[in-house]
Formats: structure tokens, sequence, C-alpha cells
């Protein structure tokens, strides 16, 4: 193995003692140090870094800046080693992150969808997928935090989550309606009944006493979606298990606008409640979502001054 394969797995090493998940970022850096060698180059340079991340033609710029993004953090460590290696400037490759509008859903289609669970093969599968959406539409978790729920993390006596799952691994507590609580008590009871053998710390388990994992509910939620009869809205052909969290929140930014709530006041409880990291990303939703804009419109033209608006 080269010096910067070596350093490559010792950097590896020490994000995942870290507590980071590395799990994309590897494959990249991995073609990265193949690129770096190929060139005969001993250490990263400014100039080979920017041209390894504008590599794919047609891309968004983002992507060439979240490649730029993924080898600073390497540089970084890298220079602790080698002084001469170089760290990419933060203020290259500019780019946003492009958001699609997401498909919000109406209470009808969230009913129509857990109804469609219900009628899939084996009961504890069934079950299974009924109740996880139904969760994500009334939580707003995202998908892997649900499925990464153990049940040591679902307090049932007091109707609090434990998310441990989330972005940057940063934990949270999450307060459950009563309504949420009492579905995932009668799951607990039919899933403890089917499978009365313990084989996993997993709250959600497929029919084979396994954890249900992303990968197979992503795979099973296009027939979910085609048996409920639901069609695409927003700037996707059809609904995804993420728009469940895009549409908890959505729903609960109307309720308090409706309500006259002070809406900026209150955001940081949502984005909190969410597990979102910076608050701008609470803020997307009054931006993007068209029930959203016209609400913020209206209430922005009865602030201003007459003659103004």
């Amino acid at each position: 193995m080269s010096a910067l394969g070596e350093a490559l797995s010792d950097y590896v090493r020490v994000r995942r003692a870290l507590g980071f998940v590395c799990e994309r970022e590897v494959p990249e850096l991995e073609r990265f140090v193949d690129f770096l060698e190929q060139a005969g180059a001993p250490r990263i340079t400014i100039e080979l870094a920017l041209t390894w991340a504008r590599m794919p033609q047609g891309v968004h710029p983002y992507v060439w800046r979240k490649r730029l993004g993924t080898v600073r953090g390497f540089a970084r460590y890298l220079a602790t080693i080698d002084p001469d290696s170089e760290i990419p400037p933060t203020d290259l490759l500019p780019g946003r992150q492009p958001r699609l509008v997401p498909h919000i859903y109406t209470p009808e289609e969230i009913v129509a969808l857990m109804m469609a669970a219900r009628s899939l093969p084996w009961p504890l599968r069934a079950a299974t997928f009924e109740t996880v959406i139904g969760l994500l539409a009334s939580t707003g978790l995202r998908l892997r935090e649900a499925l990464a729920l153990d049940r040591s993390d679902v307090d049932l006596e007091h109707g609090v989550l434990l998310v441990r799952g989330a972005k940057h691994n940063k934990q949270r507590e999450v307060p459950l309606h009563p309504s949420a609580l009492a579905a995932l008590e009668r799951y607990a009871h039919q899933r403890d009944r089917l499978c009365p053998d313990r084989v996993t710390p997993a709250f959600f388990l497929t029919n084979h006493n396994r954890r249900l994992t992303p990968l197979m509910f992503r795979s099973a939620f296009p027939k979910l979606i085609a048996q409920a009869g639901l069609q695409g809205r927003g700037q996707r052909p059809r609904p995804r298990p993420h728009d469940l969290r895009h549409t908890f929140a959505v729903r609960t930014l109307l309720g308090w606008y409706h309500a006259g709530e002070d809406v900026d006041r209150k955001l940081p409880l949502l984005s909190t409640y969410l597990g979102h990291v910076k608050l701008e990303s609470t803020y997307w939703y009054l931006q993007s979502v068209p029930e959203l804009i016209a609400l913020v419109s209206e209430r922005l033209d009865q602030r201003l001054p007459e003659g103004l608006s």
C-alpha cells in the first residue's frame, strides 16, 4: 500500500473512532488517492484537487463543491503529517445544493398509503410498514432515524423517542402525540406476539425477525404508492418516503400560520424537533413550498404600510 493509501486508512480509522459515518466518503477518497497515484503526485495540491473534483461533466456545480469538500477534510488531516500538503480553500467551486419542491401528502393520501401497507403479505411485514409510515408522518423523522430505533429507544411509558441515528451523530428526544404512542404500543404487542424470540434489539422488524433496513423500505415503497393510486406533485415524478418528513414540517407551519402564531419565534422549535443542524434548512420551507409562500406573502402584505404593498 502506498503512503497516501496508508494515510487514508489512518484518516478513516480516526473518523470512525470519532463516530463519523464514512460509507459514502471512503469510496470517493479511494478514487481520489488512485487519481493522485496515477498522476505521480506524492501529496495533495490544490490544482490536483480541483482537477479531480471537476472531472464529472454535465453535473450541477454543487457536485463539484461536495467532491472538493470531501478532499478538503482528508487534506486537513494530511497537513498535520506533511506540512507541504495543500488544503483547498473553502471559497473554491461555489455551488448550492439544489432542492426540489417536495410532494406534500394530504391526510387522505397518508391513510391510503397506510392501508396499502396493511395489505402486504405476512402480518408482521404489513404491520411494520404501516406503523413506520404513520410514525414518519406524525413525527417528521428521517427514514433511517426511524429504522435505527432500538426497543430501548422507544419509551412507551412516557411517550418519548430517543433518536440516535440522526445526521452528524447528534441525538435528540422526540415527544410523541398520543395517537402515535398508541400505534407504537399496538405494533409492539403484535410484533412480540409474532416474534417472541428476541434476536435483535431493533424496534421495527421484518418477517424474518431482523431489522427493517432503509433499502428494504425504499424498494417496497413505489409499489405502495402505485397501489394507493398516488400521483406525484412538486418537482418529482412520484412521492418519496422523505416527503412524509417534509409534509410534517409544512403541516406544522401551516397550522401555526392559521392559528396566528409568531412563526419566526417558533421556527427554532421546529428546527430542533426535526434535528436540523442549521436553521436555514427549516426556513427553506417558507421559500419553496407554494402553500407557505402564499401565506408568507399575505402576512407580509398585512404588515407593510398602506401604499407599499
